[in-house]
């Protein structure tokens, strides 16, 4: 179950109620009754999950929604909106801004409850997507015409972090030559730089990648994220500790 979750809405019996869940099921609830002050809270603050309600003075649930996405410690916390709205439409805008799950007005206990296994089990499939191994492999970086080389220093589902011949600009899109196993052609990979650290480290963030390409990688990495596999076979080292690996991207 998330830990620490936030509740965004304006109608105190809801979020007393919700909270008093919570409470029962040993998580630890915060309440903000006011929009705009939970979006600065949001940017400061890290939660495991936000309940924000749909019909909110100031900002919406889906204005939230979305500065919640573009920036600050919450861009991929599970976000459940809070609506008595089942408009295809409404929910459609909601998922693309950003929103993961809904809980549907009336809220009981028993559609909470199963909204909290739904989130716990979301938070762990991108715990495993997020997860990085210390691992040293090739790579390949091109954009336009330039093209330069390096090794990774961990690799995720999500992205990696590589130490390259020099860097590209912060927002590039680049295409990634990963040369995972020797005698084997190397996954290709459209990603985003979203982090660059002196004249030759990036971190890049996997935006495109094949079905057969993403196999490959997670069928590479998953036994290591998962514990089965040695972490000091094919150049890999333990994983990094979660306060570690949250300053790399």
């Amino acid at each position: 179950m998330p830990n620490k979750v936030l509740i965004v809405d304006d109608d105190p019996a809801l979020c007393e109620f919700i909270q008093e869940v919570l409470v029962s099921e040993k998580i630890q609830p915060h309440i903000a009754m006011d929009s705009t002050q939970a979006a600065a809270r949001l940017q400061n603050e890290r939660f495991d999950a936000v309940f924000l309600d749909m019909h909110m003075p100031s900002l919406d649930g889906v204005e939230l929604t979305k500065r919640i996405r573009s920036s600050g410690p919450n861009q991929s916390t599970p976000l459940v909106m809070i609506t008595g709205d089942s408009d295809q439409k409404v929910m459609r805008h909601a998922f693309q801004a950003g929103v993961n799950l809904f809980l549907f007005k009336p809220v009981d206990r028993s559609r909470l409850m199963r909204l909290l296994n739904a989130a716990d089990n979301f938070i762990a499939s991108r715990r495993v997507r997020f997860t990085r191994i210390r691992a040293i492999k090739d790579v390949s970086i091109e954009s336009g015409e330039r093209r330069i080389t390096g090794t990774s220093l961990d690799l995720s589902v999500g992205g990696m972090f590589v130490r390259s011949s020099a860097t590209f600009p912060v927002g590039s899109t680049v295409n990634v030559g990963l040369e995972l196993q020797a005698g084997k052609p190397p996954i290709q990979l459209s990603a985003r730089v979203v982090r660059v650290c002196g004249n030759d480290c990036m971190g890049l963030q996997i935006e495109t990648a094949g079905d057969e390409e993403t196999r490959r990688l997670e069928s590479f990495l998953l036994p290591f994220i998962r514990g089965e596999n040695d972490p000091k076979s094919l150049d890999i080292r333990k994983p990094e500790s979660s306060k570690s690996v949250a300053g790399r991207t």
